[in-house]
């Protein structure tokens, strides 16, 4: 466990982010990794880091006071501001956000008050939001276990052994356990950019997924497009620990048809079941979910745009999460396991020559400005997308894999 945790964190300092234009250092973190978390500053000292700001996001807290509020107070409720964040960002710093699950924790919670918490969240942070979203400064989104997320995924065991198995996973998944973590990514992440050139060469403008589950969905593709993996970013960064998907920009206003949700959504710790969405002219018209309805409405009525789509991605379900056969309630793991679309805000970065284009001019172009953004899963083994690209209809998944 001790070399793991050195490994780990080896890779999250040399590899996730990058401290070539900056010395500081932004962890958000929850208290029960407080002792991996000081580990990991230690060693960034020593990497010469000389300003390291500890936020503890403390989901314990968090649920009591969304117990005392209304959802109105939320917004103007100190806990939930997180203006901090644009202040290192505006230094440039490297953030690395450790997210941890608690399952059941927020069950008591007005799905409201989670909905209004989350766009809080967003709202309250607009220029590290910005830059992150264009890649202008290094991130990671990376998990750590707790105890209660351990002893859920793995009922049978003692919560020591649950925690042990659940990082022994999260150090598979992550490559940790490879002979060299960094080398073992930079491999994979040639190989995905190898993709991601395909996908490009083909100059996509629509997609068609079909599968068992009913979804029969089109989403056109916003023009002069460009797919993204973690690859096209080169050593600078390694956005979200683990990585498996290639994604872009759908135009938001041009998405039809119906989507099965393939996995449990997990959105702060509550979780939407057997769910669809019906989308007509972009927008999301008719939706159902066996379990989690009320947070399924509170995502979509959460701004005016939350109800389209931002991004569609894509990632073989013969991949090393899905494989693992586990569902882990939590949205780095389960994303990078599955196909997935995103509700709400969309990806600027996506666009050729964007840095050029003004926020009206990339709403005009489709890039869907919501404050929100949350990814649920629709991959399947029998998923096909067939796309219409350069080279006519061209299926580019069959059985739930790549197929070019």
């Amino acid at each position: 466990m001790f070399t793991l945790e050195n490994k780990y964190i080896d890779l999250l300092l040399k590899r996730c982010v990058n401290f070539n234009h900056s010395k500081s250092l932004f962890i958000s973190y929850q208290p029960d990794n407080i002792i991996f978390v000081n580990k990991l500053a230690e060693k960034a000292r020593e990497y010469g880091v000389v300003d390291i700001y500890l936020y503890n996001e403390n989901i314990y807290e968090k649920h009591e006071i969304l117990k005392q509020i209304s959802v109105d107070q939320i917004e103007t409720h100190s806990f939930f501001n997180k203006k901090i964040w644009d202040e290192y960002a505006l230094k440039g710093a490297a953030f690395l956000i450790l997210e941890s699950e608690y399952p059941g924790l927020m069950d008591d919670i007005d799905p409201l008050k989670l909905a209004r918490a989350q766009y809080i969240d967003r709202v309250t942070r607009p220029i590290y939001k910005k830059l992150q979203l264009e890649f202008k400064i290094p991130w990671c989104i990376a998990a750590l276990p707790s105890k209660s997320w351990a002893t859920n995924l793995f009922p049978d065991l003692d919560s020591e052994k649950a925690y042990n198995q659940l990082f022994e996973l999260i150090c598979e998944m992550c490559m940790v356990k490879t002979d060299n973590p960094v080398e073992s990514w930079n491999k994979f992440l040639r190989e995905q950019q190898i993709f991601t050139e395909k996908l490009n060469a083909l100059k996509i403008s629509k997609l068609h997924y079909k599968n068992n589950l009913g979804t029969d969905l089109q989403l056109e593709i916003t023009p002069n497009i460009l797919w993204h993996s973690a690859g096209s970013l080169g050593n600078d960064m390694l956005v979200n620990l683990p990585t498996y998907e290639i994604f872009t920009n759908p135009d938001f206003r041009k998405t039809n048809g119906i989507v099965y949700g393939s996995r449990p959504l997990c959105y702060n710790g509550s979780f939407i079941r057997d769910f669809y969405l019906e989308f007509k002219d972009g927008k999301v018209i008719r939706y159902n979910a066996k379990e989690g309805k009320r947070l399924l409405k509170g995502i979509l009525e959460s701004d005016n745009y939350a109800s389209y789509l931002g991004e569609a991605a894509l990632v073989p379900y013969d991949s090393p999460i899905s494989n693992t056969g586990i569902v882990y309630g939590n949205i780095t793991f389960d994303e990078n396991a599955s196909c997935h679309l995103a509700l709400g805000n969309g990806f600027s970065d996506c666009i050729v020559n964007h840095e050029q284009l003004n926020e009206g001019q990339l709403f005009h172009i489709g890039v869907n400005p919501s404050k929100n953004h949350v990814d649920f899963m629709i991959g399947t083994s029998d998923l096909e997308i067939e796309a219409d690209s350069l080279e006519g209809k061209t299926l580019i998944f069959k059985k739930g894999n790549y197929n070019i």
